[in-house]
């Protein structure tokens, strides 16, 4: 008898995944352990591994396909005599069980937290996903919720409106119908697929943007102290520690005092409730040729400049060498971007909800700056841009948030202590 693979819950509150990649075909023989797929979800891509050894016997989810935690992907015959226990189920599906037992029809905790498979389904067929009631567990839209809505013919009321809003026909002409992607016939383009990570963040932005109401504000910063005291400690630093002392490690100290002085900032939106962070665990953007990571560093209120730069470089480490896993971008409560490492100036950052806010490092330039004794001087200067999220936060607490990072940096100088 076949034994069933199922689909593993891969993150706190994850309630489906995308099979992107298939990795093994019927008929092929596989270890324990031995990765089967590759799965896409809301918050991070990564493998499904395989709970026996065995040989395939079928796929059930095709490539592509969105399937809920605990149903069944793949079937196998088992090496050994008798019937394989079935493995215990892990902490986030014994959670999920007792969740799906306790709630009630009135939980709505997982609106507008969307699958890329849901997203893309939507916006194919041009559904209004805040007018879909979902069957998921705490509301969440499934992928067949969607379909059940462009089986019945899409959403009436949007029909409806758009043609109420049609002029009258005018008569038909016969020009044919062109291609609208290229700007003439003969245009010169590569067709690139957007799959794997570029489709997480595709559909992770877009979902950012559709739930979180956006503002914005900007402090500039006067850093030059800050910029000559690495300057003189970065030669000592590095053979000390065998990797360099960059100037981002001053920001994260600087940003990690400033959010335990202003917890109303290191929040997150939770439908009916907002969740006020005691621990700072700061995720850092990270950016590739092509795609961008969002590893955290926990606990980053406890560590001083070398630790953080320590942090920083090990995780930087494992971006380059494709090491980094889905443990290491899950449970972050405040996202830190640095812009200006490719020459940016200013900069408007979309939140990594459900956070509550994300700032930005812009590029430190050298200007002319007016001081307070009227003199003009050339300093080191950076802005910092930070989004907000407008359910969560007003512009006074982070104003003030703003002026403490930017107080921080200002009184940065020799006789600050990187250890």
């Amino acid at each position: 008898m076949a034994t069933e693979i199922t689909m593993p819950q891969l993150g706190e509150s994850v309630t489906e995944g995308t099979i992107t990649k298939w990795l093994v075909k019927p008929g092929d023989k596989v270890n324990k352990y031995d990765p089967l797929a590759e799965v896409m979800t809301d918050k991070v891509n990564a493998e499904v591994p395989s709970s026996f050894a065995g040989t395939i016997t079928e796929l059930i989810a095709e490539e592509d396909q969105t399937v809920e935690v605990g149903q069944v992907i793949c079937t196998m015959e088992t090496e050994g005599s008798g019937e394989p226990k079935p493995e215990a189920p892990g902490p986030g599906e014994k959670q999920q069980k007792q969740e799906a037992e306790t709630s009630s029809e009135a939980d709505t905790s997982q609106q507008g937290r969307y699958s890329p498979a849901v997203m893309r389904l939507a916006q194919e067929h041009q559904l209004d996903l805040n007018s879909i009631q979902g069957s998921g567990r705490g509301g969440r839209i499934t992928r067949k919720d969607i379909q059940k809505v462009i089986d019945e013919g899409g959403q009436p009321e949007a029909k409806e409106a758009a043609r109420s809003s049609q002029p009258e026909a005018a008569p038909a002409k016969t020009e044919p119908v062109q291609d609208s992607a290229p700007p003439s016939s003969d245009a010169r383009r590569d067709e690139v697929p957007v799959t794997g990570v570029r489709k997480a963040i595709a559909s992770n932005m877009v979902q950012s943007k559709h739930t979180a109401p956006h503002a914005w504000m900007m402090v500039e910063v006067d850093v030059t102290d800050m910029v000559n005291l690495r300057e003189k400690k970065k030669a000592e630093f590095q053979a000390r520690e065998g990797f360099k002392l960059t100037f981002m490690p001053f920001f994260m100290k600087a940003v990690t005092d400033a959010l335990k002085k202003y917890p109303q900032v290191n929040a997150a939106w939770a439908g009916d409730k907002i969740y006020r962070y005691k621990d700072v665990h700061l995720s850092m953007a990270v950016a590739t040729e092509d795609e961008l990571y969002v590893p955290v560093i926990r606990n980053a209120d406890e560590k001083n400049i070398k630790g953080l730069a320590r942090e920083l470089n090990d995780i930087a480490g494992k971006v380059r060498s494709g090491k980094l896993t889905s443990q290491d971008m899950q449970g972050g409560t405040f996202t830190l971007n640095n812009t200006g490492s490719f020459g940016s100036v200013q900069s408007q950052p979309i939140i990594n909800t459900p956070q509550a806010a994300i700032l930005s490092v812009e590029s430190i330039v050298k200007r002319p700056v007016v001081l307070n004794n009227d003199a003009i001087a050339i300093r080191h200067m950076v802005n910092l841009c930070m989004s907000l999220d407008h359910r969560v936060l007003d512009g006074y607490i982070c104003g003030k948030f703003m002026q403490e990072v930017k107080q921080t940096l200002e009184t940065m100088d020799e006789s600050t202590s990187i250890y």
